[in-house]
């Protein structure tokens, strides 16, 4: 088929293709991606002259990336081409010269979305093609990559919408010379420092001649597949990741730990990546190992920090992500005598507010209260957090407060928040809901010190 033949069979598919994607309407602001290089050409004059397509009101963007002495004039040479086909031009650079491709990239794409959003268009374009896709994917199989990264270029990211991505770059040649275009030659293209050019130049082509044939097309097809395994991926996680979340309150997820692990493992990670992203953060392969191993032998109380700031902890049969947060000092309440009064303090962030008598106290506003014989406890009490080491004196012996939390079955994400009344002697009085110290009790007769407390949640 001759050039001309081609070009217009080119034209025809793209606009069919662009057309059955439902991509693009009638009067949509597109930014072009426009480099000056054959596959940007190729790309704007498809969308400004191709029959079947839309009238469009395009917007060419270049960036000067500074990465060779002539950026300065492919600049120039765009901006008149675009004056020729009466398309609007933006251009953009960097201050100082980018040495690095995915620095040039980041630059690049900011600048892009920061015209898409002044101009006020629905789509960047870029000209990827399939030649880029067959790169992409054998760089990323290099480089050790998960399924997703198989996916290789989406077709659409976000605002990101790349028409040509089905189309080989002999077919853009063809259409260009159909069409007579002229376009700017990218040195850097031949350069071996780049890890593409790598690949697209050696190891791409000794592939072609020593072992597959159609290894592009393979490669192309292998993202493809990657593609579709990752869609069915997407629609099956978020079910699975409800099934596995008990609770969810804020930066906590309170997790099933037993259907967790009924899982396999590569969808219990998956569900664990999701979850952690959730929160904020993410994780790596090393990470989502790491999380999977404390899930099924870290024991109950233990936790286990993963990146950004998460921690992974075991409560009895439940697993809790949460991210981690620093800890508000305590606000400490001292009573210094037995006679009538109240007050408020602070445990784990946590406002309680009290009240005190030798009187019985009204019970409909307490949430717990307590008894003391006055003459068996020493003033000034106070109420505080538990310490490692406190005990306390039950009717049996004395014991931790650690084991008494456990046994209550308070995770220890919680035991900070249940507050801990002293006496002047440092004994343990008073664990509110859990445990009362033993020796302490009033005695018919005697005078009886009233203690209540009401919790106010969060601070």
């Amino acid at each position: 088929m001759s050039d001309g033949l081609v070009g217009a069979d080119l034209a025809a598919r793209v606009a069919a293709r662009m057309s059955a994607r439902g991509h693009l309407a009638a009067g949509d602001r597109l930014v072009v991606a426009v480099s000056g290089g054959l596959d940007s050409m190729a790309l704007l004059h498809l969308l400004r002259f191709a029959p079947g397509l839309p009238r469009l009101e395009l917007v060419a963007a270049h960036f000067d990336h500074r990465m060779r002495p002539e950026s300065r004039e492919d600049a120039l040479w765009v901006e008149g081409l675009a004056r020729r086909w009466k398309v609007p031009v933006e251009v953009g650079g960097t201050e100082v010269p980018l040495i690095s491709e995915e620095a040039a990239r980041e630059a690049r794409y900011a600048f892009l979305e920061a015209v898409r959003v002044r101009t006020g268009a629905r789509w960047i374009l870029t000209a990827h093609h399939a030649d880029d896709q067959a790169e992409t994917v054998l760089f990323r199989i290099a480089r050790g990559t998960g399924l997703a990264g198989l996916r290789g270029i989406p077709e659409r990211r976000g605002a990101i919408l790349r028409p040509l991505l089905s189309f080989w770059r002999e077919e853009l040649e063809a259409y260009v010379r159909s069409e007579g275009l002229t376009h700017r030659v990218d040195s850097t293209n031949e350069e071996q420092r780049f890890a593409r050019n790598v690949l697209r130049h050696q190891v791409l082509p000794r592939m072609e001649a020593s072992v597959a044939p159609g290894v592009r097309r393979a490669l192309v097809r292998l993202a493809r597949l990657a593609a579709r395994e990752e869609r069915a991926w997407r629609a099956l996680i978020p079910g699975l990741v409800e099934t596995v979340i008990v609770e969810r309150t804020g930066d906590r997820i309170v997790l099933a730990r037993s259907v967790l692990l009924g899982y396999p493992s590569a969808v219990g990670a998956r569900v664990f990546r999701v979850l952690v992203r959730r929160l904020g953060s993410g994780l790596d392969e090393a990470g989502t190992r790491a999380a999977m191993e404390f899930t099924k032998s870290g024991a109950s109380g233990r936790s286990h920090s993963l990146p950004g700031g998460v921690v992974l902890s075991r409560e009895f049969e439940h697993l809790v992500l949460a991210r981690a947060r620093a800890r508000r000092p305590d606000e400490l309440l001292e009573i210094v005598t037995a006679g009538l009064g109240e007050g408020w303090f602070e445990v784990d962030g946590h406002r309680v507010s009290a009240r005190w008598s030798l009187e019985a106290l009204a019970p409909e506003w307490l949430t717990e209260q307590e008894a003391f014989a006055s003459a068996r406890i020493v003033f000034p009490l106070r109420f505080r957090s538990w310490l490692p080491g406190d005990r306390i004196r039950l009717p049996y012996g004395s014991k931790k407060l650690k084991k008494v939390l456990s046994e209550a079955r308070i995770p220890v994400s919680g035991r900070g928040q249940v507050p801990v009344l002293v006496d002047g002697d440092a004994r343990v009085l008073w664990l509110p809901g859990v445990a009362r110290a033993s020796g302490t009790e009033p005695v018919f007769g005697e005078e009886t010190f009233h203690i209540g407390i009401r919790n106010e949640g969060r601070a």
